[in-house]
């Protein structure tokens, strides 16, 4: 792992480098805000909903991390942690969260959406014009609300099992520092 680590800190930007450009210059102050880039209680719960939530409803790779930056700016949320949720929706994923939010979006809107050709679309690498026609049917509806739900759902549970996973690193940290002054 540390040649992982090692690797990842080398091609990261570093923060000078973000300060030197002009077209971030304007917005230093509160691009680097201490809160956006420090890992703590309240900053990292945010980080997570925000990453989710934008990872999975907006399901476009490219832009997903650059939406969750700009929006994690008012809510001084955790910009590496929200970037790094955005990839839980990734080609592996992508098919089953769409098939997931049309089967969530027809229980809600009993509309009879074909969940089927969602999966069948993606297999055979339908065209654009195969895709805007079924994006004008009654299946895009449901899509959009089952992936609204599912965000919302699951940003909802990960800021839950970040505060608490969170809470419970600080107490464990508590109890490992007790046990040494204990043991003095």
């Amino acid at each position: 792992m540390s040649r992982l680590g090692a690797w990842i800190k080398s091609q990261a930007p570093s923060r000078e480098s973000f300060e030197k450009s002009r077209f971030l210059r304007p917005f230093t102050h509160r691009v680097f805000h201490p809160a956006l880039w420090r890992f703590t209680r309240r900053s990292v719960p945010r980080g997570v909903a925000l990453g989710l939530l934008i990872g999975i409803f907006l399901l476009i790779p490219g832009l997903q991390v650059a939406v969750t930056a700009l929006v994690s700016l008012p809510f001084r949320a955790n910009i590496p942690l929200g970037a790094a949720m955005t990839f839980l929706s990734n080609p592996a994923t992508t098919p089953l969260i769409l098939i997931a939010s049309v089967y969530c979006g027809n229980l809600i809107l009993d509309i009879g959406a074909d969940a089927g050709k969602v999966s069948a679309m993606i297999e055979r690498g339908a065209g654009l014009g195969e895709w805007v026609s079924w994006l004008f049917s009654e299946a895009a509806p449901a899509m959009l609300l089952g992936l609204a739900i599912i965000a919302i759902v699951s940003a909802a549970v990960g800021y839950v099992l970040s505060a608490l996973g969170w809470r419970w690193f600080l107490v464990q940290k508590w109890q490992r520092r007790k046990a040494k002054r204990a043991a003095r």
